[in-house]
């Protein structure tokens, strides 16, 4: 999948969302959200007194996030967030409460260890001292070992950094003889992502640990975005379980995650659990009493979008079930309830990721939060869940759920920063569509806004995503709205949360079906929505949203004022050979490759209609963008100025597909507004004298 810069929308308390403010309210911007405080990683003691988490500050100054450790007491009515482990210039990250004690990593010193704290708050003491760096870790439920995955060479039997014999005539250049030669945003260094397990006792954690791969050869958890979600322990603390898909001449065409199980000493090889499934399996959850091991599976080799089916492993017999086979969501995080008789998961529905209880005996799957985008849960015994949840109103906070009743709200991190800022009013619609599906998008009306506004129409990525009920740091339609333009979005054909055969539909389909939705979707959203000025808009969008704005220009040449395209594809045949996930851009285009079956790339490539464009152009991309890579961008530009079309590129030398750093947030913003108010009139625009030659039309 090409990850999508926007993660749109998730309302409150109702579909469409007004929020009351005082009289001196202010518009939103991207200076109030690049500040914002960010929680994650919430932890809740066994007795369910105490919830713990990090929370994330903005250094603006060093263009950085700084975290702490901060607690909750659950039990005492009116208690308040306090700090537990807050070091100043230190990074405290990834807490885990285990007995009366939480474990965290922290940069103390220089170099990241594992730390531990009591949970009645005290003096924080180191327990590992290994050298190299790691990952993340997780403390086994006995408390008397801790997992360590750690970026080291091949077959490393400890967590010792390897001597490496240094020839004194080499040169700068790298070498490769197979894929991956580079991901995401990292060149191929041969290190590669590997467990160790050290044991934990009075003196901490001291040595190197020992290796329990075995002659696996991959990384776990998986590169680039795997984490803590793909590995988890017994419940006896002698077996880790973990995802991982082996390396060698396929590893970039294939996404066949397994997971395997190992003894937590080493000694024996680890065991493949998922052999017969050619698809991904990923997310081993173990049961509080250790006999039930819950994953999610696919179906599909190649299709990573493809629907996750609940199943369910018994550890004593080796019998698997797949428990949400009948149920037409895809499952995303899993846990289990404290009393194990639920699992929770959550998964996508209409613009809303909620968490469901699914029974481990029929699998059906409950309802438990209604609007809203979960990011995190936590089990609380009595049968209670903390979970995180985020809007397009409010970044995420923390709620707890208890066994029977509604949600209760327990942190307002941001209420300070946030406090005089009038949100804007977010109204979902729907719409026949393509193939006269039902299609669902939504429009977000500027706060106190009166007339018309100018209409910012966002594209998401993925292209298996959705503009959804989230918040969002990057391309945040409430920054947008602050700024004056009615923001609408559309989940077309491809999107995610409405079953696996409208995700299914835009495969061998990017410039169809999805633009047939868009143009369908902006029309319904104006006829819709008076307050929206259909006659001055612009469109924007990145990655996919990207490509689809390099499809417009050639396919909707005269309806919009300008466009914003940020790391899109602008010619097909390159991009088959420049990205280094293969097997999403293959099955995005029927299952072969290129040279297989060129046409299925060229049907849809925007470079074939370039003749067409004229709609004035933002271009952005980053240099550390292996994804789609910055030479699409430096092409699209060229085109444009080629055919002396206003055009602007920014390139960050420093971002890869997402634009990370809170200055470069601020730049970019600075950038796509700052061309959406020329366009739309807003702003000061630009005449254009063409000199001694005709002006391309509008």
């Amino acid at each position: 999948m090409i990850k999508p810069l926007h993660a749109a929308l998730l309302a409150t308390a109702a579909v469409t969302v007004a929020v009351a403010t005082p009289a001196t309210a202010r518009q939103l911007t991207i200076d109030d959200v690049t500040t914002l405080s960010r929680v994650a990683a919430p932890t809740v003691s066994k007795d369910g007194r105490w919830l713990v988490w990090q929370q994330r500050e903005t250094d603006l100054a060093a263009n950085r996030g700084r975290f702490d450790l901060w607690r909750l007491d659950l039990k005492r009515k009116g208690a308040k967030p306090e700090k537990l482990a807050a070091e100043a210039d230190v990074n405290e990250t990834g807490p885990q409460i285990v007995g009366e004690t939480v474990y965290f990593q922290s940069d103390k010193g220089g170099d990241d260890a594992v730390w531990s704290v009591p949970l009645a708050g005290g003096a924080p003491r180191k327990l590992t001292g290994f050298q190299g760096g790691f990952g993340g870790f997780k403390v086994a439920p006995t408390g008397d070992k801790i997992l360590i995955w750690a970026d080291r060479k091949p077959g490393a039997p400890t967590l010792a950094p390897a001597m490496e014999k240094k020839d004194a005539n080499a040169g700068s250049a790298r070498l490769y003889d197979k894929l991956f030669v580079r991901h995401w945003d990292t060149w191929a260094s041969g290190d590669r992502s590997q467990l160790f397990v050290l044991p934990l006792g009075i003196d901490g954690a001291p040595g190197d640990g020992t290796a329990i791969g075995g002659r696996l050869m991959g990384d776990t958890p998986s590169k680039p975005f795997g984490g803590g979600e793909e590995i988890d322990w017994s419940a006896d603390g002698r077996t880790v379980f973990f995802a991982l898909r082996e390396a060698g001449r396929i590893e970039a065409t294939s996404t066949n995650l397994d997971i395997f199980s190992a003894p937590a000493d080493g000694s024996a090889a680890p065991v493949n659990l998922t052999a017969d499934n050619d698809a991904t399996d990923n997310f081993p959850s173990v049961s509080p009493d250790g006999r039930w091991l819950a994953y999610a599976a696919m179906k599909r080799p190649t299709y990573e979008a493809d629907k996750f089916t609940l199943m369910l492993r018994d550890l004593r017999t080796g019998q698997v079930r797949a428990l949400t086979d009948n149920w037409d969501r895809s499952v995303g995080a899993i846990g289990w309830s404290a009393d194990g008789k639920r699992i929770l998961v959550t998964a996508e529905d209409t613009q809303e990721n909620p968490i469901w209880s699914v029974d481990p005996a029929s699998g059906k799957a409950t309802r438990l939060t209604q609007l809203g985008n979960v990011t995190a849960m936590a089990p609380v015994t009595g049968g209670a869940t903390v979970f995180a949840m985020n809007s397009l109103t409010a970044p995420d906070d923390f709620y707890l759920l208890p066994a029977k009743g509604a949600a209760k709200r327990l942190t307002n991190v941001n209420a300070d920063k946030l406090a005089g800022i009038d949100m804007p009013t977010v109204t979902r619609f729907n719409f026949k569509g393509a193939n006269n599906d039902t299609v669902w998008g939504y429009a977000v009306k500027p706060a106190g806004s009166t007339g018309k506004v100018p209409v910012a129409f966002m594209v998401h990525g993925g292209p298996q995503g959705s503009s959804n009920n989230s918040w969002s740091y990057r391309w945040n339609p409430a920054v947008f709205a602050g700024a004056g333009f009615g923001l609408v979005a559309v989940d077309f054909h491809g999107s995610t949360g409405y079953g696996q055969a409208f995700t299914d539909a835009i495969q061998n389909n990017w410039g169809g079906w999805p633009l047939e939705d868009l143009q369908k979707g902006l029309s319904a959203a104006t006829t819709k929505f008076g307050w929206l000025d259909g006659d001055n808009a612009c469109a924007l969008g990145a990655s996919y949203g990207g490509y689809m704005m390099n499809w417009i220009e050639g396919q909707w040449p005269d309806r919009f004022k300008c466009i914003v395209q940020h790391d899109g594809v602008f010619d097909a045949r390159a991009m088959a050979y420049e990205t280094e996930e293969l097997w999403f851009d293959e099955w995005e285009h029927g299952g072969k490759t290129y040279y297989e079956d060129p046409q299925a790339f060229e049907k849809w490539n925007p470079v074939n209609h370039v003749a067409k464009w004229k709609t004035p152009m933002l271009v952005i991309t980053g240099e550390k963008d292996f994804r789609i890579p910055y030479t699409q961008g430096l092409a699209s530009f060229t085109a444009l100025q080629r055919r002396d079309i206003p055009s602007k590129l920014v390139v960050f030398p420093d971002e890869n597909h997402w634009v990370l750093k809170a200055k470069n947030s601020r730049q970019w913003y600075g950038e796509v507004l700052g061309w959406l108010n020329r366009w739309t009139g807003k702003g000061e625009v630009v005449v254009r004298t063409c000199e001694d030659k005709p002006c391309p039309p509008k």
